[in-house]
């Protein structure tokens, strides 16, 4: 299958030599020429696994967006949400009819997307997926090396607009097998894990990334009362899908951190290996790091809105979204992805439904 992957950060390069392993044709595309040469240059790019160290030659390498996407039959775009209007902008003129863009994972970016084409006059009719998590646990060594010491196992995915899941599942589960569709988009971005694992551990623990020169939150700084917090924040979550509808298996966050749990997204026991290898340690800068500015202001901030919308009591997910906006010095709740920034605040649970069901061509939101 001709698969195009969007972006040059850890799960992009992940994605261009796994699904190129698997046999598909990979066009891997990067706005940054200039950190992409090597890349340009060689065609390729260096992976590291269980399987030991080599080259895997990509279809092609481009800085060309069109040349990317031509002909693809998916398009995965493992990018930071931040990214996703911008991009948007620039697909409209080049994509085709029937693509399915694979956003893993999403924070709502199916809608934010669609609605983004759209207004920006694009008339070829595409479908979004979104799911709960990177596909892979990855970290890029350099601008050609990426190390995956893991893959998803199940990837709880909504399509946007659910009438046409299955026409994208089956697109989805011939580059990710991993697939497990669910109700719809909004169904799919309440599975993102990144808003409840990483807000606690950046904030409970910014004396100590302040401080030292090096501090892994998800080894020391994972501690019993953070835990607990994640319990509390995961909680919050979960009743936010059930009173929108949205049934079992919600995938709460205990069964990554409990090896004799259910399989959670990366399977049992994929804590343990995240924290005893060295890939997953990267510096953080609080105010501009994906972690603050994607799973805080973008998925944090979407949680909270959602829970006043719906008048449920968010305490944690709202405490913490404050303490950020006290980080940085920016009101999140104000500025941040929410109900109201989407211009879905003055619709009734029904009418949001509705739009999931049919998309934004079909069904106009004001």
């Amino acid at each position: 299958m001709k698969i195009a992957v969007l972006g040059g950060g850890n799960g992009a390069y992940a994605a261009a030599v796994d699904l190129t392993e698997q046999g598909h044709e990979v066009r891997l595309w990067r706005r940054d020429k200039q950190a992409f040469q090597e890349v340009l240059n060689t065609q390729s790019i260096q992976l590291k696994d269980a399987k030991g160290i080599r080259d895997v030659s990509l279809k092609l390498a481009t800085p060309d967006l069109k040349s990317a996407i031509e002909g693809a039959k998916l398009i995965v775009i493992p990018l930071p949400a931040t990214t996703q209007q911008s991009l948007a902008k620039q697909l409209a003129p080049v994509l085709e009819e029937g693509q399915v863009i694979f956003l893993p994972p999403g924070t709502f970016g199916s809608y934010v997307m669609s609605k983004t084409l759209i207004e920006a006059g694009c008339k070829v009719n595409v479908l979004f997926a979104e799911t709960g998590t990177l596909p892979y646990l990855a970290r890029k060594y350099d601008e050609r090396t990426v190390s995956v010491s893991g893959r998803a196992t199940r990837l709880p995915t909504g399509v946007f607009p659910s009438d046409q899941s299955s026409k994208a599942f089956e697109i989805l589960q011939e580059a990710y097998p991993a697939v497990e569709l669910i109700e719809d988009a909004l169904d799919g971005a309440l599975m993102n894990a990144g808003p409840i694992i990483h807000p606690p551990l950046i904030l409970m623990n910014a004396g100590p990334i302040e401080h030292f020169d090096k501090w892994d939150i998800h080894d020391e700084g994972t501690q019993p009362a953070i835990r607990n917090v994640h319990k509390a924040l995961d909680a919050e979550r979960i009743k936010i899908r059930e009173a929108l509808g949205y049934k079992a298996p919600h995938f709460p966050l205990d069964d990554h951190y409990n090896p004799d749990g259910e399989e959670w997204m990366y399977g049992n026991g994929a804590h343990e290996k995240l924290v005893d290898g060295e890939d997953w340690f990267e510096p953080l800068e609080l105010k501009t790091h994906r972690y603050m500015r994607e799973d805080v202001a973008c998925g944090l901030a979407f949680l909270v809105s959602l829970g006043e919308w719906l008048n449920i009591p968010v305490p944690t997910a709202a405490g913490l979204l404050a303490i950020a906006s006290s980080v940085i010095g920016e009101n999140l709740r104000g500025t941040g992805r929410t109900i109201e920034s989407l211009g879905l605040a003055n619709k009734t649970k029904d009418e949001v439904q509705e739009l999931l069901r049919k998309g934004m061509v079909q069904y106009e939101v004001n």
